[in-house]
């Protein structure tokens, strides 16, 4: 096939083409078809064939953390029994409104009992929290250095939860020393109830 007959071909009579011109004719049509056949059909499918094997994956990994937490059910279980046996436990050393004043008590006898002389112990208002009030005591107590040592080790034993802070400890003229601390226990809020200063007046020894 030369240049004279691409220039002769008759558009309006196909059958007059030459079959070489007939067969590219055919494959483009067929390239054209194919082309639009995916465009418009097949890459709509693939779209949403992506979008399906996302979701699958998706639910594959829910699947997977779902059979985790349902293997490991019975150790969740026998974790959060401990930890409601461990929260019941610390709950018990926090005094409810009526034995407040019993630990307050039990606090200055603990001091007396080491031979300390106090100078102030003063229950302040209450501090609510989440579940419980936090009852800051100011104390100053004289004694010697071993008296202070177990007066603040006996209250560290008590079964009740008391503890120290900002001690501040001074010498005076004799050999005692002077301790001033703010002491903190803590109450249980029984139903969600306001928290209320206990009557508490300073013992000491004269």
């Amino acid at each position: 096939m030369t240049l004279d007959d691409l220039k002769n071909i008759d558009v309006n009579n196909l059958s007059s083409w030459p079959v070489p011109i007939k067969i590219a004719g055919i494959l483009f049509v067929c390239g054209v078809i194919l082309f639009a056949g995916f465009w418009f059909l097949i890459q709509g499918e693939l779209d949403e064939y992506g979008a399906a094997q996302k979701t699958e994956e998706g639910l594959r990994e829910t699947y997977l953390n779902k059979k985790a937490l349902a293997i490991n059910l019975p150790v969740y279980r026998e974790q959060m029994e401990e930890m409601e046996q461990t929260f019941g436990s610390l709950l018990r050393q926090l005094p409810n409104t009526t034995e407040v004043p019993d630990l307050l008590v039990d606090i200055t006898q603990a001091g007396l009992g080491r031979g300390l002389e106090f100078a102030l112990f003063r229950p302040e208002k209450e501090l609510p929290k989440d579940f419980y009030a936090e009852l800051p005591i100011s104390i100053q107590v004289r004694g010697s250095y071993h008296e202070l040592a177990q007066f603040v080790s006996d209250v560290a034993a008590l079964p009740r939860i008391v503890t120290f802070g900002d001690i501040n400890i001074s010498s005076g003229k004799d050999s005692k020393l002077t301790m001033a601390a703010k002491a903190k226990t803590y109450r249980y809020l029984e139903g969600g109830s306001a928290p209320k200063s206990p009557a508490m007046k300073p013992r000491g020894r004269k």
